[in-house]
Parts: C-alpha cells; structure tokens; sequence
C-alpha cells in the first residue's frame, strides 16, 4: 500500500478494496444490463407495443438522453451526499425506474421508465469510477475501473443474453422484473459491501469550473464519437444478424453471449493498456474499433464471419472504456466527481446519436437502408480518432485550461 493511498480517505485493505470493487460492479451489471437489453429485445417490443423497429430502438435514444442530461443534474444536486449513501439512492430510483417498465401499458410509459432508470446511470458510473480508483494505488487506477466496468461487460456476456432468451420465451416484460430483483440484489451489496466514502471535497464551483477547459471539451468529444459509433451498429444487431446474416431469431441470444465475451477481454486489455500508455494505446484501439466496423459491413451475409467479427467487435468496443474514462479523470483532477460523471454522459450521448444515426439510416434507404449502418458507425469511429489525435496534441502541449 503505497503512501498516497493510505492518505485517500477511502483507502482500505487489499481484501476489502476488492470486495468493495465487486459490490460496484454487481451495481454495473444490474444498469448495464437495463441499458442494453433493448437491443436482443428489438423485434419483441417492437411487435408488442405495435410500433416500428427504428421507434423501438428510440428507446436506447431515450435512454441514452436521460443519461446525458440527468448525469450533471444529479451529480450537482447531490455534491455534497455521502457517495455510499449516493450509490444506494441511486439503486432505488435504478429499481423503480425497471418496475414500472415491467408494467408498461404502452410505448409512452416504457419511454418514460426507461429514462427514470436512466437518471442513475451517469452518476452511479460516474461516482464509482471515482470510489473504485480510490481504493487502489494510483498505477492500478485504470484496472480498477475496468473491474467495476466489468459489470458492463458481464451485463452482455450473461444478462443480456438470458434476458433475450426469457423475453422471446415468456415476453419482454419477464425480463424487466428479472431486472428489476437484480437492481435489489446489487442495493443490498452496495450497502453491505461498499465502504463509508465522504463526499467531494473540492468545491462546487471548482467542480464546474472545468468545463471551461479546452481539453475537457475535447475528452468529452473523443468519448461521444469514439464509443458512438459502437452504438450505431449494435442498436440494430438484432435485425442484422436475422434479416441480413440470415440466423434464426432463438440464435441472437446466443451470439450475443460471443459479443459479451469479446468486450469482457476488451475491457481487461484496456485496462491494462491504458495503465501502460494511455493515449497511444486509446488510439490503436480505435483505429481497430474503426476497421471492424467497417468489414462488418462486408461480411455480414456470411455466417461464420460475422461470428469472428461481432466477437472482435466486442473486444475493441470495450478496449476503449478504461482509457476514455481514465483520461477525463486525468484531464479534470480537480474535479473528479463531475468530471467522471460528465464523461459517462458523453457515453451516453454517444449512444444516443448512434441510436438515432443507425434508425436514420435505414430509415433513409442509404445504402439498401440495414446493410448501410455498419459503414455509418466505422465513420462516426473515424471522428472519435480525429479527436483523440487533437487529445493526443494538446497533452503533448501541456493544454489544461
């Protein structure tokens, strides 16, 4: 344990740091999956609430923007709350949100759910970031974060694919209340588990103050755009992988449990990568982020190609979260808090431009509208790169405010 860490007020044992940080991460399972179960579940509630699939997919937009703009609001509101106490109000209103999408009597009601649950998101990320990289030493930060993040990951590698089968089988409300009780289960963890931490002690006017640097405003950019293509494609797997590839609907949530393995390795890697050399590293993952995108559109007629790429896909897609959130952090040390949670909304921002690109796209008929959006997501990735060379440049500059 090294002397800075023992001067971190949330500093704890070895043992316990761990412990704490799989208690996040049960919390980023129960919100990850929530986020992302729309996707196997397209068709289903599409169908069921007699509504298009580019509408249907409105509600990852949806979800997305209530992220984006709750994630500041609440952090701001809540400065000075204790972050347990924090991260335990925030799985309530996260329980809420799941159960009153489980009785949806309509595509309005599900909307408005989904962005009750997703007032959470920004700030239960944001404030775990900034816990799960206090109780490690400052060189393990990155792979700490990437722990927690891990929730995400096995949120695709196990959650969604469960609760794509459980909703084709027994109806996509089945697989809110499955989880609406993992929302629960991850509450009680948080309050059993999660250490006492004090809430931020900079200033709110500090904490803001940030977002008058330059170089903020590019790490949020390079988050938008570099995850947003991400987004853009995996809005619509569903459909690609029934309608272009050719898979029988019963297959998605198998081939999803491939995608989920491939952004649990890529969120690994990245972690580790990002503790070594953040920036370069962010970059490569990009630019391979870009090209798979871009020869999943090529390949996505062929059955066992798409199958090597979506897992690839998945590799680079999560290869990219430690780094992004780790940079905001060292970009904004002053203000962590807001900053952490600032840059889960530019995720989610991202997201939802995504969402809408790809609807857009095939509403359009670009490109035979469908096969189209793979190429759409790979330029949005293009633009994430471009502003990480401009990141890159103003670092080697010493730009800060």
């Amino acid at each position: 344990m090294t002397t800075n860490m023992a001067n971190r007020s949330a500093a704890v044992s070895g043992k316990s740091s761990t412990i704490a940080l799989y208690a996040l991460t049960l919390g980023a399972f129960a919100i990850g999956m929530t986020e992302f179960i729309i996707m196997g579940l397209l068709p289903e509630v599409a169908a069921n609430l007699n509504v298009s699939i580019p509408a249907a997919g409105l509600l990852i937009t949806g979800y997305a923007l209530g992220v984006a703009a709750g994630a500041p609001i609440v952090t701001i509101a809540t400065h000075r709350m204790p972050r347990k106490s924090l991260l335990m109000l925030l799985m309530i209103l996260f329980i809420a949100g799941n159960a009153l999408a489980a009785l949806a009597p309509n595509y309005a009601v599900l909307m408005a759910a989904r962005i009750v649950a997703a007032l959470t998101h920004g700030s239960f990320f944001g404030v775990g970031s900034v816990v799960a990289a206090q109780l490690v030493p400052n060189e393990k930060r990155a792979g700490a974060i990437a722990i927690m993040f891990t929730g995400l990951t096995l949120a695709n590698i196990l959650g969604v694919p469960i609760g794509t089968f459980l909703g084709q089988a027994y109806g996509w409300r089945s697989t809110f209340w499955v989880i609406t009780a993992i929302g629960f289960i991850a509450l009680v963890g948080v309050m059993v588990l999660v250490p006492q931490v004090k809430a931020a002690a900079s200033s709110l006017r500090q904490e803001l103050g940030v977002l008058r640097r330059p170089a903020v405003h590019v790490a949020l950019l390079m988050t938008v755009f570099g995850f947003g293509g991400v987004f853009t494609a995996f809005t619509y797997i569903s459909p690609i992988l029934v309608d272009i590839t050719g898979f029988a609907p019963s297959s998605v949530s198998y081939i999803l449990v491939l995608f989920g393995a491939g952004i649990t390795l890529g969120n690994i890697l990245g972690g580790k990568l990002a503790d070594r050399k953040l920036l370069p590293s962010l970059l490569v993952i990009l630019v391979v982020l870009a090209a798979v995108l871009a020869v999943f559109g090529v390949v996505d007629q062929h059955k066992a190609l798409t199958l090597v790429t979506v897992f690839v896909l998945g590799v680079a897609a999560f290869g990219t979260v430690p780094g992004l959130q780790l940079h905001m952090l060292n970009t904004a040390k002053e203000a962590p808090t807001l900053a952490s949670t600032l840059n889960i909304a530019a995720f989610n921002l991202g997201n939802a431009f995504g969402a809408y690109l790809g609807g857009a796209v095939i509403d359009s008929g670009i490109g035979g509208g469908l096969p189209a959006v793979p190429a759409a997501a790979a330029l949005v990735t293009v633009a994430g790169i471009a502003f990480t060379l401009w990141g890159m440049r103003q670092a080697k500059a010493g730009i800060r405010a």
